[in-house]
């Protein structure tokens, strides 16, 4: 017991100091070298509730750290406005300055993208990118009707102007027309204009200008000394990365379709667990994915239907004709629920992955489903009702009774044919058994 405790105290020490070794690097050498210290973020993606997490998680350890700076490079297609309005205030909160910079080449801050940039105390642009098309869109990505749309379109213009108060009125007009218009421009038309303060090739290029630069936080103003600068880079944890996997369309409807199917197998064998608890599991994570990304709805009809054809196949089996109509309607569904004109490009499935996964998972239910109703019509293979049918030889002259050995046991046996008398060695068939006796016939040559 004194050796268990001291071996979990020991493996407890080792696990605390890898932690300690793991975070402390960036704030030692900082101390150490007396070099500023930049926050690197890199946000990619979708903008969902675990990328807004790993936001705020920077913005806190930047401003525990002492940091200078936090840099958030940006590529994304917009996302949800609630998620994008919890960033631009965690990034407004921010005592430590929050540089947004859009990269590499061919990135773009669309949709709330660009208003999250805008966010930021200072914005920058790498070559090649884009930012703009920010008009409101509902839910589930459809057009929101006249009155809602210029609600939020009225909202988002005010946004939008206490954002970029600072610069030329030829800036706001063109943020302003981002959100009526869906208006979009490049780097280099962007920072023309005024909209952002500079075009950076790399991260090293961003740091160098940004060196002298004075920007505004709640804190007053601040002038930025990042020449010579540590950088630290905070990577998404593992739940952050989980999270952001779960709202990939394609995952979700992989979740669907294990989870469908490893509740189908539990309904047919009932019993176990394992199978149900996959299922389950399954489901509550692609309930997940639903919940945060724009989908259509009536999509989820066909999928309830695909289920509950699959179903019914397992108690009134159709030779395929239910597994056959449950594939289609799988496929109808996940289509209509990811790739229908009311949601945003950025969100569409992978078409061939849909209907591949669907006739692999028909194919699968139908095999998986000929073998039960095949095991369920063959005769029975155990006990003594197992042994009609089989062969066997006399080993004792059957008059009224014998012996019989059928496989490698001895049986008493009588003939079906009333008083016939079956000789020694000659091979005979199990009609019958009638208790602990069988009855036989004799096999003709």
């Amino acid at each position: 017991m004194m050796r268990t405790r001291l071996t979990s105290l020991l493996l407890i020490s080792l696990f605390a100091l890898t932690g300690l070794l793991a975070i402390a690097p960036s704030s030692a050498v900082n101390a150490q070298s007396g070099a500023p210290l930049v926050i690197y973020l890199t946000a990619e993606g979708a903008i969902t509730p675990a990328l807004a997490e790993y936001v705020s998680r920077g913005i806190e350890s930047a401003e525990d750290e002492g940091a200078e700076a936090i840099i958030l490079q940006l590529d994304t297609p917009g996302g949800a406005l609630d998620t994008m309005n919890e960033m631009v205030k965690d990034i407004r909160a921010s005592s430590v300055p929050v540089i947004v910079y859009v990269a590499p080449d061919g990135a773009m801050a669309a949709s709330a993208g660009a208003v999250i940039t805008f966010a930021g105390h200072a914005a920058a642009m790498a070559s090649g990118t884009s930012i703009g098309a920010a008009s409101p869109v509902g839910g589930e990505g459809e057009d929101l009707g006249e009155t809602m749309e210029a609600k939020q379109k009225n909202i988002l213009k005010a946004t939008i102007r206490s954002l970029t108060g600072d610069r030329s009125p030829e800036a706001i007009s063109l943020a302003e027309a981002m959100i009526e218009t869906a208006e979009a421009v490049s780097a280099s038309e962007a920072l023309e204009i005024g909209l952002i303060d500079f075009i950076a090739e790399d991260l090293g290029d961003l740091l160098a200008q940004l060196d002298g630069f004075t920007v505004e936080t709640i804190n007053g103003e601040v002038v930025l000394e990042t020449a010579g600068s540590v950088v630290s880079e905070i990577s998404p944890s593992f739940i952050e990365q989980l999270l952001a996997i779960l709202t990939n369309p394609n995952i979700v409807f992989l979740l669907l379709t294990i989870g469908v199917q490893a509740i189908l197998i539990e309904i047919s064998n009932p019993g176990g667990w394992i199978a149900g608890f996959i299922g389950a599991v399954s489901l509550a994570l692609a309930a997940y994915g639903l919940g945060v990304l724009p989908v259509n709805w009536f999509g989820v009809i066909f999928l309830i239907i695909a289920f509950v054809l699959f179903i019914l196949e397992t108690q009134a089996p159709t030779h395929g004709a239910l597994t056959a109509a449950g594939v289609v309607s799988l496929i109808v569904g996940a289509l209509v629920l990811f790739n229908t004109p009311s949601v945003p490009n950025f969100m569409r499935i992978s078409v061939p992955l849909v209907v591949g996964v669907s006739v692999a998972m028909g194919i699968m239910f139908f095999v998986i489903l000929g073998f039960a109703i095949r095991a369920q019509r063959s005769p029975v293979r155990t006990g003594r009702e197992s042994l009609v049918g089989r062969t066997g030889t006399v080993r004792r002259e059957l008059d009224l009774t014998g012996l019989v050995q059928v496989g490698g046991e001895q049986w008493t046996a009588v003939s079906v044919v009333d008083g016939e008398k079956i000789d020694r060695d000659v091979v005979v068939e199990v009609v019958q058994v009638d208790g602990l006796r069988l009855k036989v016939r004799k096999i003709e040559e």
